[in-house]
């Protein structure tokens, strides 16, 4: 398996990191990639970061890439949020998720490809984060307007989190946007 190389949307999800206080916060880096946010949130102030990826190439690229800062960081390889046992009660004050999002007819490449409307695994995340956030706890989920960002908007808003455009980025056919939506 090949991983992830940063592209726009990793770097603009990134910026938006570097600028959120995470001090002393104990964070989740999901799809973790080669592990750019995991650093981001590191030098955000994180006291923790736990970063996941179903991708094990994945998990030893972002070791490597992370080294320097390996006591503050756990990993994991699995699928969203597998690797929390059913008994763990632990929740992050912080979640950060760069989703595969590109629409496709059939999930080819698990890093890229989100299915219909690209929505596929993001609806997955969508049903499950809530749980795994600490109370005032923030989420950045990356998406893009081919997924169409005022219907995920709605959805958090629907869980009675106050939602925000902090970053966005026109691309070609499209425009990316980190939504940060924080719980009550």
């Amino acid at each position: 398996m090949e991983v992830y190389e940063p592209q726009e949307d990793s770097f603009l999800l990134q910026d938006a990191i570097l600028v959120e206080n995470l001090r002393g916060r104990n964070c989740l880096d999901l799809g973790t990639g080669g592990g750019i946010q995991t650093k981001a949130m590191a030098k955000a102030g994180a006291k923790k970061v736990t970063a996941v990826d179903l991708n094990p190439d994945a998990i030893k690229t972002a070791m490597e890439n992370n080294k320097d800062i390996a006591d503050k960081i756990t990993f994991f390889q699995g699928d969203l949020f597998d690797f929390v046992r059913k008994d763990v009660t632990e929740r992050f004050d912080f979640i950060a998720f760069n989703p595969p999002y590109v629409p496709s007819d059939k999930i080819k490449w698990k890093d890229l490809d989100g299915g219909k409307k690209g929505r596929e695994i993001i609806d997955i995340f969508l049903a499950e984060f809530y749980e795994y956030l600490a109370k005032k706890g923030i989420l950045f989920l990356l998406v893009s307007s081919l997924n169409d960002e005022k219907e995920v908007t709605s959805i958090l808003e629907a869980k009675g989190m106050n939602v925000e455009i902090v970053a966005q980025k026109k691309i070609f056919f499209e425009e990316l946007f980190v939504l940060k939506a924080v719980k009550n």
